[in-house]
């Protein structure tokens, strides 16, 4: 992670991680089975779950690094190859139709897919241990990217049904597949700058 990223790229940066325009017609397969009057209240729940998981994440990533003995660019590095993954299936879905978490499942979604891996994915986890990590004193900065990057994100999903009727799904998958790419382009540098540090530790 390069030391002068800004609030509004890494704000940008979480965004793109979210991707919440690609996640539009997956959560709208979750809901199908929910009674319409709740499905509001369901993608609120489990937006404020996913912001909370983030929250503990970028709060305490400091201490769980330090748990595990993981140094930043051990998280730079493996933070890129999952980002690397995500950004693969989102330009490349798989055949099933099931989409970048895999298929839907039956009834009322509670916190998994929709919150976790959904929101707060694996990566977006990855991307916020490496900014508390690599610029600890930027915390304030990290929580407004943050909230930023998920305000976005919920006013596009709870808009899902119209963003879904307007654009249609043709737009929407092309859009998710500009995102993959742009994810592929930031995995490449966040891997590239793990491999950087560690070389010159080494030396």
């Amino acid at each position: 992670m390069e030391t002068q990223m800004t609030t509004l790229s890494a704000g940008i940066m979480l965004f793109l991680i979210m991707d919440p325009l690609g996640n539009i017609p997956f959560f709208l397969s979750l809901l199908r089975d929910v009674p319409p009057r709740r499905r509001r209240l369901v993608m609120v729940r489990e937006l404020l779950i996913a912001l909370g998981v983030l929250l503990l994440f970028l709060f305490g990533g400091q201490y769980m690094l330090k748990l595990l003995q993981l140094k930043s660019d051990s998280i730079s590095i493996a933070g890129g190859i999952v980002l690397f993954l995500i950004g693969i299936r989102m330009v490349f879905p798989p055949a099933d139709g099931g989409g970048i978490f895999g298929k839907a499942g039956e009834g009322e979604p509670f916190i998994v897919p929709m919150a976790i891996p959904g929101v707060a994915g694996p990566s977006a986890m990855a991307a916020l241990l490496l900014l508390t990590n690599t610029q600890p004193g930027r915390t304030a900065d990290w929580v407004i990217a943050l909230l930023l990057a998920w305000l976005a994100t919920s006013v596009i999903l709870l808009s899902a049904t119209y963003l879904f009727r307007w654009l249609g799904e043709s737009v929407l998958t092309a859009l998710e597949r500009v995102m993959g790419m742009l994810l592929i382009a930031l995995s490449v540098q966040m891997f590239l700058g793990g491999v950087a540090s560690f070389l010159h530790l080494a030396i």
